[in-house]
Protein backbone atom coordinates (compact mmCIF):
# COMPACT_ATOMS: atom_id res chain seq x y z
CA UNK A 1 0.00 0.00 0.00
CA UNK A 2 2.81 2.42 0.93
CA UNK A 3 4.70 1.60 -2.27
CA UNK A 4 1.55 2.14 -4.35
CA UNK A 5 0.99 5.53 -2.71
CA UNK A 6 4.62 6.52 -3.38
CA UNK A 7 4.31 5.52 -7.02
CA UNK A 8 1.11 7.56 -7.35
CA UNK A 9 2.75 10.63 -5.81
CA UNK A 10 5.75 10.21 -8.11
CA UNK A 11 3.49 9.97 -11.16
CA UNK A 12 1.53 13.07 -10.18
CA UNK A 13 4.67 15.03 -9.34
CA UNK A 14 6.19 14.16 -12.71
CA UNK A 15 3.12 14.88 -14.80
CA UNK A 16 3.65 16.73 -18.08
CA UNK A 17 1.28 19.21 -19.72
CA UNK A 18 -0.37 16.87 -22.23
CA UNK A 19 -0.89 14.21 -19.56
CA UNK A 20 -2.34 16.84 -17.22
CA UNK A 21 -4.89 17.90 -19.83
CA UNK A 22 -5.91 14.31 -20.46
CA UNK A 23 -6.04 13.33 -16.78
CA UNK A 24 -8.24 16.25 -15.73
CA UNK A 25 -10.24 16.66 -18.94
CA UNK A 26 -8.88 20.11 -19.73
CA UNK A 27 -9.76 21.73 -23.06
CA UNK A 28 -8.59 25.21 -24.04
CA UNK A 29 -8.98 27.45 -27.04
CA UNK A 30 -5.84 28.33 -28.97
CA UNK A 31 -5.52 31.75 -27.35
CA UNK A 32 -5.76 30.39 -23.81
CA UNK A 33 -3.62 27.28 -23.93
CA UNK A 34 -0.27 29.05 -23.92
CA UNK A 35 -1.23 31.06 -20.86
CA UNK A 36 -2.51 28.01 -18.98
CA UNK A 37 0.57 25.98 -19.85
CA UNK A 38 2.86 28.72 -18.56
CA UNK A 39 0.94 28.87 -15.27
CA UNK A 40 1.06 25.06 -15.03
CA UNK A 41 4.83 25.05 -15.51
CA UNK A 42 5.24 27.76 -12.88
CA UNK A 43 3.13 25.82 -10.39
CA UNK A 44 5.10 22.69 -11.20
CA UNK A 45 8.21 24.29 -9.72
CA UNK A 46 6.59 23.90 -6.27
CA UNK A 47 5.86 20.18 -6.67
CA UNK A 48 7.32 17.62 -4.33
CA UNK A 49 7.78 17.92 -0.57
CA UNK A 50 6.50 21.35 0.46
CA UNK A 51 7.47 23.48 3.45
CA UNK A 52 3.93 22.93 4.79
CA UNK A 53 4.66 19.22 5.25
CA UNK A 54 2.37 18.28 2.37
CA UNK A 55 3.39 16.81 -0.96
CA UNK A 56 2.38 19.06 -3.84
CA UNK A 57 1.65 17.86 -7.36
CA UNK A 58 -0.89 17.99 -10.17
CA UNK A 59 -4.53 18.65 -9.31
CA UNK A 60 -7.44 20.00 -11.34
CA UNK A 61 -6.36 23.47 -10.14
CA UNK A 62 -2.75 23.34 -11.39
CA UNK A 63 -3.48 25.53 -14.43
CA UNK A 64 -4.61 28.42 -12.22
CA UNK A 65 -2.71 31.15 -10.44
CA UNK A 66 -3.13 31.21 -6.67
CA UNK A 67 -5.31 34.30 -7.02
CA UNK A 68 -7.57 32.51 -9.52
CA UNK A 69 -7.80 29.49 -7.22
CA UNK A 70 -8.74 31.72 -4.29
CA UNK A 71 -11.47 33.36 -6.37
CA UNK A 72 -13.16 30.06 -7.28
CA UNK A 73 -16.59 29.39 -5.70
CA UNK A 74 -15.44 26.05 -4.28
CA UNK A 75 -15.57 26.80 -0.56
CA UNK A 76 -18.42 28.75 1.08
CA UNK A 77 -18.18 28.49 4.87
CA UNK A 78 -19.72 31.49 6.66
CA UNK A 79 -18.78 31.85 10.36
CA UNK A 80 -21.54 31.87 12.97
CA UNK A 81 -23.45 35.01 13.86
CA UNK A 82 -25.47 35.33 17.06
CA UNK A 83 -28.38 32.98 16.39
CA UNK A 84 -30.80 31.16 18.65
CA UNK A 85 -30.18 27.54 17.69
CA UNK A 86 -30.85 24.32 19.63
CA UNK A 87 -27.30 23.53 20.71
CA UNK A 88 -27.15 20.46 22.91
CA UNK A 89 -24.23 21.42 25.09
CA UNK A 90 -20.54 21.38 24.26
CA UNK A 91 -18.27 18.38 23.78
CA UNK A 92 -15.22 18.73 26.04
CA UNK A 93 -12.35 16.27 26.48
CA UNK A 94 -12.86 14.35 29.72
CA UNK A 95 -9.50 12.59 29.94
CA UNK A 96 -10.45 9.43 28.04
CA UNK A 97 -7.96 7.52 25.90
CA UNK A 98 -7.22 9.08 22.51
CA UNK A 99 -5.95 6.06 20.59
CA UNK A 100 -7.15 6.92 17.09
CA UNK A 101 -10.23 6.41 14.95
CA UNK A 102 -11.09 5.84 11.30
CA UNK A 103 -14.78 6.02 10.39
CA UNK A 104 -14.11 5.31 6.72
CA UNK A 105 -13.31 1.71 7.64
CA UNK A 106 -16.34 1.39 9.93
CA UNK A 107 -19.00 2.10 7.30
CA UNK A 108 -19.99 5.56 8.54
CA UNK A 109 -18.67 7.66 5.63
CA UNK A 110 -20.10 7.87 2.10
CA UNK A 111 -17.86 8.17 -0.99
CA UNK A 112 -16.22 11.52 -1.76
CA UNK A 113 -18.52 14.01 -3.48
CA UNK A 114 -17.90 17.13 -5.59
CA UNK A 115 -19.52 20.49 -4.86
CA UNK A 116 -18.44 21.90 -8.23
CA UNK A 117 -18.56 25.65 -8.85
CA UNK A 118 -20.94 26.38 -5.97
CA UNK A 119 -20.07 27.68 -2.51
CA UNK A 120 -22.00 24.87 -0.83
CA UNK A 121 -19.22 23.20 1.16
CA UNK A 122 -21.30 23.77 4.30
CA UNK A 123 -24.04 21.51 2.88
CA UNK A 124 -21.53 18.72 2.16
CA UNK A 125 -20.05 19.02 5.66
CA UNK A 126 -23.60 18.92 7.04
CA UNK A 127 -24.62 15.78 5.16
CA UNK A 128 -21.35 14.12 6.12
CA UNK A 129 -22.13 14.70 9.78
CA UNK A 130 -25.71 13.51 9.35
CA UNK A 131 -24.74 10.44 7.32
CA UNK A 132 -22.30 9.31 9.99
CA UNK A 133 -24.63 10.02 12.90
CA UNK A 134 -27.55 8.25 11.23
CA UNK A 135 -25.47 5.18 10.35
CA UNK A 136 -24.30 4.89 13.95
CA UNK A 137 -27.85 5.29 15.24
CA UNK A 138 -29.69 3.12 12.70
CA UNK A 139 -27.07 0.82 11.19
CA UNK A 140 -27.82 2.15 7.71
CA UNK A 141 -25.41 4.34 5.71
CA UNK A 142 -27.44 6.53 3.35
CA UNK A 143 -26.10 9.25 1.08
CA UNK A 144 -28.05 12.41 1.88
CA UNK A 145 -29.01 15.39 -0.25
CA UNK A 146 -26.81 18.47 -0.25
CA UNK A 147 -29.17 20.05 -2.76
CA UNK A 148 -32.03 19.98 -0.25
CA UNK A 149 -29.96 22.14 2.11
CA UNK A 150 -28.87 24.45 -0.72
CA UNK A 151 -32.49 24.96 -1.85
CA UNK A 152 -34.42 24.82 1.41
CA UNK A 153 -32.24 25.96 4.34
CA UNK A 154 -33.13 29.63 4.02
CA UNK A 155 -31.03 30.77 6.99
CA UNK A 156 -28.09 29.80 4.79
CA UNK A 157 -27.31 31.26 1.37
CA UNK A 158 -27.09 28.25 -0.96
CA UNK A 159 -24.18 28.58 -3.37
CA UNK A 160 -23.22 31.84 -1.65
CA UNK A 161 -22.28 30.09 1.57
CA UNK A 162 -23.58 28.83 4.87
CA UNK A 163 -22.90 27.26 8.24
CA UNK A 164 -23.22 23.65 9.34
CA UNK A 165 -24.81 24.47 12.71
CA UNK A 166 -27.55 26.46 10.95
CA UNK A 167 -28.13 23.53 8.60
CA UNK A 168 -28.34 21.07 11.51
CA UNK A 169 -30.92 23.38 13.06
CA UNK A 170 -32.92 23.42 9.82
CA UNK A 171 -32.83 19.60 9.72
CA UNK A 172 -34.64 19.43 13.07
CA UNK A 173 -37.84 20.63 11.44
CA UNK A 174 -37.91 18.55 8.28
CA UNK A 175 -37.30 15.11 6.87
CA UNK A 176 -33.84 14.85 5.31
CA UNK A 177 -33.85 13.68 1.69
CA UNK A 178 -31.78 10.93 0.12
CA UNK A 179 -29.17 12.00 -2.41
CA UNK A 180 -30.72 9.84 -5.13
CA UNK A 181 -34.19 11.37 -4.76
CA UNK A 182 -32.97 14.99 -4.54
CA UNK A 183 -29.74 15.04 -6.59
CA UNK A 184 -27.09 17.72 -6.54
CA UNK A 185 -27.04 20.33 -9.34
CA UNK A 186 -24.26 22.72 -8.16
CA UNK A 187 -26.63 25.69 -8.41
CA UNK A 188 -29.38 27.30 -6.38
CA UNK A 189 -32.86 25.92 -6.99
CA UNK A 190 -36.40 25.95 -5.65
CA UNK A 191 -37.16 23.87 -2.57
CA UNK A 192 -38.78 20.54 -3.39
CA UNK A 193 -41.18 18.76 -1.03
CA UNK A 194 -41.33 15.42 -2.83
CA UNK A 195 -38.41 13.07 -2.15
CA UNK A 196 -37.43 9.81 -0.47
CA UNK A 197 -36.63 10.14 3.22
CA UNK A 198 -33.20 9.38 4.66
CA UNK A 199 -33.92 10.74 8.17
CA UNK A 200 -37.57 11.28 9.14
CA UNK A 201 -38.78 14.57 10.57
CA UNK A 202 -37.88 14.59 14.25
CA UNK A 203 -34.91 12.29 13.72
CA UNK A 204 -32.46 15.20 14.03
CA UNK A 205 -32.76 16.52 17.60
CA UNK A 206 -30.07 19.20 17.60
CA UNK A 207 -26.31 19.54 17.49
CA UNK A 208 -23.31 19.76 19.80
CA UNK A 209 -20.37 22.10 19.37
CA UNK A 210 -16.90 20.77 20.11
CA UNK A 211 -14.68 22.73 22.47
CA UNK A 212 -11.76 24.44 20.71
CA UNK A 213 -8.88 22.06 21.40
CA UNK A 214 -7.14 19.17 19.67
CA UNK A 215 -7.97 16.82 22.54
CA UNK A 216 -11.68 17.71 22.40
CA UNK A 217 -11.81 17.22 18.63
CA UNK A 218 -10.11 13.82 18.93
CA UNK A 219 -12.41 12.89 21.80
CA UNK A 220 -15.42 13.77 19.65
CA UNK A 221 -13.94 11.76 16.77
CA UNK A 222 -13.85 8.71 19.02
CA UNK A 223 -17.62 8.65 18.70
CA UNK A 224 -18.42 9.75 15.14
CA UNK A 225 -17.32 11.76 12.08
CA UNK A 226 -17.27 15.49 12.86
CA UNK A 227 -18.26 18.49 10.73
CA UNK A 228 -15.39 20.99 10.83
CA UNK A 229 -14.30 24.21 9.15
CA UNK A 230 -10.83 25.03 7.87
CA UNK A 231 -8.97 27.59 5.79
CA UNK A 232 -8.52 26.03 2.35
CA UNK A 233 -7.51 28.85 0.00
CA UNK A 234 -3.72 28.51 0.14
CA UNK A 235 -1.37 26.91 -2.38
CA UNK A 236 -1.05 23.78 -0.23
CA UNK A 237 -4.73 23.07 -0.94
CA UNK A 238 -4.51 24.11 -4.57
CA UNK A 239 -1.91 21.42 -5.24
CA UNK A 240 -2.21 18.95 -2.36
CA UNK A 241 -1.49 15.35 -3.35
CA UNK A 242 -0.33 13.78 -0.10
CA UNK A 243 1.50 14.11 3.18
CA UNK A 244 0.39 15.88 6.34
CA UNK A 245 -0.07 19.64 6.53
CA UNK A 246 1.93 20.68 9.60
CA UNK A 247 2.30 24.43 9.06
CA UNK A 248 1.30 27.49 7.11
CA UNK A 249 -2.26 26.90 5.89
CA UNK A 250 -3.85 29.74 7.89
CA UNK A 251 -6.80 29.90 10.26
CA UNK A 252 -9.29 32.20 8.50
CA UNK A 253 -12.12 29.68 8.14
CA UNK A 254 -13.63 29.50 4.65
CA UNK A 255 -14.41 25.84 3.98
CA UNK A 256 -16.68 23.26 5.61
CA UNK A 257 -15.44 19.65 5.47
CA UNK A 258 -15.74 16.38 7.41
CA UNK A 259 -13.17 15.03 9.87
CA UNK A 260 -13.35 11.24 9.55
CA UNK A 261 -10.67 10.12 11.98
CA UNK A 262 -7.29 10.74 13.57
CA UNK A 263 -3.96 9.08 14.27
CA UNK A 264 -1.88 10.78 16.92
CA UNK A 265 -2.30 14.49 16.24
CA UNK A 266 -3.04 13.97 12.53
CA UNK A 267 -6.65 14.55 11.49
CA UNK A 268 -8.01 12.91 8.32
CA UNK A 269 -10.46 15.09 6.41
CA UNK A 270 -12.92 14.26 3.64
CA UNK A 271 -13.08 17.15 1.17
CA UNK A 272 -15.81 17.92 -1.39
CA UNK A 273 -13.68 18.63 -4.49
CA UNK A 274 -14.05 15.17 -6.02
CA UNK A 275 -11.97 12.02 -5.67
CA UNK A 276 -9.31 13.20 -8.16
CA UNK A 277 -8.14 15.89 -5.71
CA UNK A 278 -5.78 15.12 -2.83
CA UNK A 279 -5.50 11.47 -1.79
CA UNK A 280 -8.68 10.07 -3.32
CA UNK A 281 -10.48 13.21 -2.14
CA UNK A 282 -8.95 13.29 1.36
CA UNK A 283 -6.37 15.49 3.09
CA UNK A 284 -4.43 15.01 6.33
CA UNK A 285 -3.45 17.84 8.65
CA UNK A 286 -2.04 18.36 12.11
CA UNK A 287 -4.75 19.29 14.61
CA UNK A 288 -2.98 22.62 15.19
CA UNK A 289 -3.41 23.67 11.56
CA UNK A 290 -5.98 25.33 9.28
CA UNK A 291 -8.24 26.29 12.20
CA UNK A 292 -9.70 22.78 12.24
CA UNK A 293 -10.53 22.79 15.97
CA UNK A 294 -12.20 26.21 16.04
CA UNK A 295 -15.65 25.51 14.56
CA UNK A 296 -16.34 21.78 14.95
CA UNK A 297 -19.76 20.31 15.64
CA UNK A 298 -21.89 17.22 15.16
CA UNK A 299 -25.63 16.53 14.88
CA UNK A 300 -27.60 14.51 17.40
CA UNK A 301 -30.06 12.06 15.88
CA UNK A 302 -32.58 9.50 17.07
CA UNK A 303 -33.39 6.39 15.06
CA UNK A 304 -36.55 5.72 17.07
CA UNK A 305 -38.62 8.01 14.82
CA UNK A 306 -40.31 5.96 12.09
CA UNK A 307 -39.73 6.79 8.42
Amino acid sequence: MVRAAMLLVSAVAGMEWEEFKQTFGKVYNSDEEGTRKAIFEQNKQQWGQHESGAILGATQFSDLTLEEFQALPIRGFVPAADMDMPKLGEHVYQGEALEGADWTTKGAVTPVKNQGQCGSCWAFSTTGGLEGAWELASGTLTSMSEQQFVDCSKANSGCNGGLMDTAFSFARGTAVATESSYPYTARDGSCKSSFSTAIPRGGVTGYTDVSNSASSLKSALNGRPISVAIQADQSVFQQYTGGVITRGCGSQLDHGVLATGYDGNTITVKNSWGASWGVNGYVKMDASQCGITTSASYPKVSASVQV
